[in-house]
């Protein structure tokens, strides 16, 4: 069972300033872009999923795909964590949360494709005693058959960018949000064969523009490295030539919705919710669902029903 709160709701309570963490009460809306006219695009953006074997997880996966299919969406795009704490572990410790994640994976209609997330990369930092992976990124590959983690597709007139945000940087951190040197000059060869007024849809899992910890922690704080993309301004400054209309992102756990100079930013809240412990910042266990519209976005997050059954000490 899915739940949505009417435009209503969404308006008494954008009054009062509910904008991040908020979905029982911010949960759709419709908004005009300034862009020319395309087709209608249907997109279902879901997030952290962090994939696993216990506490009846894949039945919840098996919900969530069965809720996607329900949007009947032309274009479906993952923002990365699909399984748990790959980055730490070895690959035959992971391999059984690939395969629960691929059961919903392979369960969703559509065209899909998925950003990588930090839980993506398998042994990057082993804490379990295995040897680092040379390639931390290739199941991630292999699994979902792509040759790259970052590259573009078209849809509907809309020109679709994939990214890869994480850095690996080992210490207390272990990675950051970063985009790399060499994305960026991909990023620039692609651009070169889009038409300047062509709508472009960004993905990635490390938020590029965020007010998570102004609204959690206060106005003044700053974002962790980890948390955020921290070349944001020169990855955005790729765009100025073009119509970078929506970027889409995860790794906060929360349903956000962000307007700034003519771009929606939409963080994906979670199929997982707080971890698989329920809904986290008042984001409960769901997806976004966007219609594009060219000249228009109507987005809405849904909660596709699922009961928390991780115990309270695990």
């Amino acid at each position: 069972m899915t739940a949505r709160i009417s435009r209503r709701q969404f308006l008494r309570y954008l009054g009062s300033g509910a904008l991040t963490g908020t979905t029982a009460l911010l949960a759709g809306c419709s908004w005009a872009t300034g862009s020319r006219r395309t087709p209608g695009l249907k997109l279902v953006f879901y997030t952290d999923v962090h994939a696993r074997e216990e506490w009846e997880t894949p039945e919840a996966l098996a919900m969530a795909a069965a809720a996607i299919n329900r949007e009947q969406p032309d274009v479906v795009i993952g923002g990365g964590d699909l399984i748990t704490d790959g980055f730490q572990s070895g690959a035959e410790t992971v391999a059984p949360r690939w395969d629960v994640y691929m059961g919903m994976h392979r369960a969703i209609r559509g065209d899909l494709h998925s950003a990588i997330g930090n839980h993506d990369l398998v042994g990057a930092v082993p804490e379990d005693g295995s040897v680092p992976e040379a390639d931390p990124r290739a199941e991630f590959r292999k699994r979902l058959g792509v040759s790259s983690t970052y590259y573009s597709f078209d849809a509907g007139g809309y020109h679709f960018m994939l990214l890869d945000s994480v850095d690996i940087v080992g210490g207390k951190l272990k990675y950051r949000g970063h985009i790399s040197t060499a994305q960026q000059e991909w990023i620039r060869q692609d651009l070169a064969a889009v038409p300047a007024n062509q709508p472009i849809v960004l993905a990635m899992h490390i938020p590029l523009v965020t007010g998570f910890y102004q609204m959690t922690e206060g106005a003044t704080a700053a974002a962790p490295a980890n948390r955020v993309v921290t070349n944001n301004r020169d990855v955005l400054g790729l765009f100025d030539a073009h119509n970078l209309q929506l970027v889409l992102q995860g790794h906060l756990h929360v349903s956000e919705l962000i307007c700034w100079g003519g771009t929606t930013f939409v963080t994906g809240g979670a199929v997982s919710g707080k971890w698989w412990r329920g809904s986290w910042q008042g984001t409960p266990e769901g997806f976004a669902v966007l219609t594009l519209r060219g000249e228009r976005i109507d987005w809405e997050y849904v909660s596709y029903g699922w009961k928390a059954r991780r115990p309270a000490n695990a």
